[in-house]
This record gives C-alpha cells, sequence and structure tokens, in this order.
C-alpha cells in the first residue's frame, strides 16, 4: 500500500469517525429529552405500556388510596421508564405489581385480558388472599394467567422501545444538523453552511456503524493492495 493510498484512507476513516461522533452527540442530546418535564421525548413509546395497564389494571375503589392503584403502577412504570432500566427488569416489576392486584374483584377484567377462565381466576384470586393452597386446575389457570400476562407485557414493551427509537432517531436529525451548522459558524473557512447540512443530514444514519464501515474499508483497501502484489 503507497503512501498516497495511506494517507487518503487515514483521511476517510478520520471523517467516518468525525461524523459519527456528530451522529452519537445528537443522540445523547436528544435522549437528555427525557429528562423534560413530563418524560419529554419518553411519551412517544410510554403510550403503549400506558395502554396495556389500562386493560390490565382496572380502577378499584379499595385500591385507589394505595400504592397499588392504577395512577400509583402507572408512576412507578414511567419512572423506570425514564431512567432507562433493562426492558426484562422493567416487563417483570410490571407483572408483579399486576398479580399484586389480583382480588376477586379484579379477577374478570385480568381474565379477559389474558383469556383464562374468569370463575377460576376468581377463584384463584380468594385462595391467596385467604393462603388456601390452589387446586390442580387452579394452579394450571394461574400459570397460563402468568405466561399470558408476561406476554402481553413483553408486547407492549417492545413496542414502546421500537417507537422510541425511531422517534430518537427522527429528532436526532435536526439536533446533528444544527451542532454541524453551529460548528460550521464557529470554525470559518473549515465548512460551508451547506456542507454542514449535509454532514448533520448523513450524521445519525451513520453514527451505529461508523466504525464498522472504517474497519470494513481498511480491510477491503489491504486485501485489493495484497491481490495487485
Amino acid at each position: 500500500m503507497d503512501a498516497n493510498t495511506v494517507i487518503t484512507l487515514t483521511k476517510l476513516t478520520t471523517a467516518l469517525a468525525a461524523v459519527g461522533a456528530l451522529g452519537t452527540a445528537a443522540f445523547g442530546l436528544v435522549d437528555t429529552f427525557k429528562a423534560l418535564p413530563g418524560g419529554g421525548i419518553s411519551h412517544a413509546g410510554f403510550k403503549f405500556i400506558r395502554q396495556i395497564i389500562f386493560r390490565l389494571a382496572p380502577v378499584v375503589p379499595s385500591l385507589e388510596n394505595t400504592g397499588l392503584s392504577r395512577e400509583s403502577l402507572l408512576d412507578t412504570l414511567h419512572a423506570q421508564w425514564i431512567n432507562g432500566t433493562g426492558t426484562t427488569d422493567q416487563v417483570n416489576i410490571a407483572k408483579s405489581l399486576i398479580k399484586l392486584r389480583l382480588t376477586p374483584a379484579t379477577a374478570a377484567a385480568l381474565a379477559t385480558a389474558t383469556g383464562v377462565d374468569a370463575d377460576i381466576l376468581s377463584q384463584v384470586a380468594t385462595n391467596i388472599q385467604s393462603g388456601n393452597p390452589l387446586t390442580t386446575p387452579q394452579s394450571d389457570v394461574y400459570g397460563r394467567f402468568d405466561l399470558l400476562l408476561t406476554t402481553l407485557l413483553d408486547q407492549a414493551y417492545q413496542r414502546a422501545d421500537q417507537r422510541y427509537r425511531n422517534v430518537s432517531k427522527f429528532a436526532a436529525v435536526p439536533v446533528a444538523v444544527a451542532l454541524a451548522v453551529v460548528a460550521a459558524i464557529v470554525a470559518p473557512g473549515q465548512i460551508s453552511i451547506s456542507q454542514a447540512v449535509l454532514l448533520g443530514l448523513i450524521a445519525t444514519p451513520i453514527a451505529p456503524v461508523a466504525k464498522d464501515v472504517s474497519s470494513a474499508i481498511v480491510t477491503a483497501s489491504q486485501a485489493i493492495q495484497s491481490w495487485k502484489s
């Protein structure tokens, strides 16, 4: 590999790294929007979680002044969501809170949402409250209820995470453009405004793969030079 090729590759990989860093910075700034009042950009995904909680946590007067009220559940889950708790942990926390709300009064709504037998699930709730052991049919229904509850919550969290990532990517584009334009203004002569805008537009799509692309270019160039030799 001759000196000119090395210089060109160095410039190209450096430029890719810089563009990737710009995109990463834009993503980081967008992520901080979750700290805005009410959760900011995180609402783009949390609505799916809210929808499933409305199905699985009906309003029960006896629970409204406790930590298991619907609003308390939503506040707890929203805090976990904003803090970036792992998805698996969030699903487990949500499932535990829903199961704590399983009473004869909520059994019918939970049975409808999960597709299990309402009468048997009500019996399960009664036995759990009284501390009596479950019969085999009750254990089977309760196990099915647990599995379906996990599935519903996991679906909601996966959709919420996908929506948040998509909205974040979209929001990161104008942020990257703004950062690039500011850099062009602060350091005049290095890059034009139009070039800065173009740089900002491609920064967010490139950011996740910038390092891999740089490595691939270097590897491909080395392979070509070896073939010529």
